[in-house]
């Protein structure tokens, strides 16, 4: 059974995006303010504001001791946690960018939002190494199997579309929201997908059978899981649970 525990105060405008630290008992929030806030799970309590940013941010994500930071303004920002300053800014899309995730086996940044396509950076140095469009309009969110065989991409147009993530290739869309797409989530083993829209309904996507093209999905389950938009999926480390975060 969940237990709130407690409320930390301190942003002034809306928190869009939270990140959990490599350090132990430490995560990160960002959004319509002025910067990037450390938080302490130890002492329930803010810490410090880590960087300050130039627009409002969309999306964070810790990652080697690395914090990317993902603007309305289309730019992205690589913070060092171990020199505490920012070492990249890209200017990455028009448009703002919604998420961002990495293919560690490919030792890559991936990049999307409002414009609909998506950008892959190099780890390395950061530099451009592929642009794809994957819809017309926004690609809201992005989600990479477990096996980082596949990956998937919730768009505005309400399709999910699912790419081959050795060379980016489409391999299957996925009707069944009416809405758009705003969440999505590999289960831990890989077999199922979660995905979760404006229509405020879940989609459980089996994804455990395959030929010899790949993974085959199928929609087996909708529930009706919120009254509004479902903006964020995520599974338990350790438990057979997973929670949704909505509008409502």
């Amino acid at each position: 059974m969940l237990k709130h525990l407690h409320i930390f105060p301190g942003h002034q405008n809306p928190v869009y995006a939270l990140a959990n630290a490599d350090e132990k008992d430490i995560f990160y929030s960002a959004g319509n303010d002025k910067g990037v806030v450390e938080w302490s799970l130890d002492s329930m309590a803010f810490v410090k504001v880590k960087t300050p940013v130039q627009s409002s941010v969309y999306s964070l994500l810790s990652y080697n001791n690395l914090l990317f930071i993902g603007e309305r303004s289309g730019a992205f920002s690589v913070y060092d946690l171990t020199k505490q300053e920012i070492i990249k800014r890209v200017n990455a899309h028009l448009k703002p960018i919604f998420d961002i995730q990495i293919a560690k086996s490919k030792n890559e940044l991936l990049t999307t939002g409002e414009d609909g396509s998506v950008a892959v950076w190099s780890l390395n140095d950061y530099s451009e190494i592929y642009r794809f469009q994957v819809a017309y309009d926004t690609v809201r969110c992005i989600a990479i199997s477990p096996d980082e065989t596949e990956i998937a991409f919730g768009c505005k147009d309400h399709l999910i579309r699912i790419y081959n993530l050795a060379d980016y290739s489409l391999k299957q869309a996925l009707e069944g929201h009416s809405l758009p797409v705003t969440s999505l989530a590999y289960h831990p083993t890989g077999k199922y997908l979660i995905s979760g829209s404006r229509d405020a309904q879940l989609k459980i996507w089996n994804c455990s059978q395959r030929d010899a093209y790949g993974t085959n999905y199928e929609l087996v389950q909708t529930i009706p899981a919120h009254m509004f938009t479902i903006y964020n999926i995520v599974f338990h480390p350790t438990l057979p649970y997973f929670a949704t975060s909505s509008q409502d």
